[in-house]
């Protein structure tokens, strides 16, 4: 899974010394910044190509509370919060989504940081 999300491929087009000094940061419970929400809808082919099981391994991975579902439009909806590079980090995931996913849009909405999720879900 990290060499998916975090190799700098065309997959996430993060840069992998950077993500991955942020992920070894993340996991030695080193404070990386500032706390953030962010809210996503994102579209395309996003459903059916295990788009949530990866959201949530990545999440988990990263450290990023929230959840994420499908809609009935088809679009897959998710909140991560956390800090912010590591919620960055999961919308660029969600910008280019698994193997099988064809994302055509995002839409982000910044919201004020809660502290209320315990953890990363899928919800149904």
């Amino acid at each position: 899974m990290w060499q998916y999300i975090l190799a700098g491929n065309e997959t996430t087009g993060l840069a992998s010394s950077s993500s991955e000094g942020l992920i070894k940061m993340a996991r030695e419970g080193r404070n990386l910044g500032i706390m953030k929400r962010a809210h996503v809808y994102v579209s395309g082919v996003v459903q059916g190509v295990f788009f949530r099981h990866h959201t949530l391994e990545t999440a988990m991975e990263l450290g990023v509370n929230g959840w994420v579902r499908n809609l009935p439009d088809g679009r897959v909806e998710a909140v991560f919060e956390g800090e912010t590079p590591l919620v960055d980090m999961m919308v660029a995931f969600c910008r280019r989504g698994p193997p099988g996913a064809h994302v055509t849009d995002l839409e982000l909405r910044e919201e004020s940081y809660k502290g209320e999720f315990k953890g990363f879900s899928v919800k149904r």
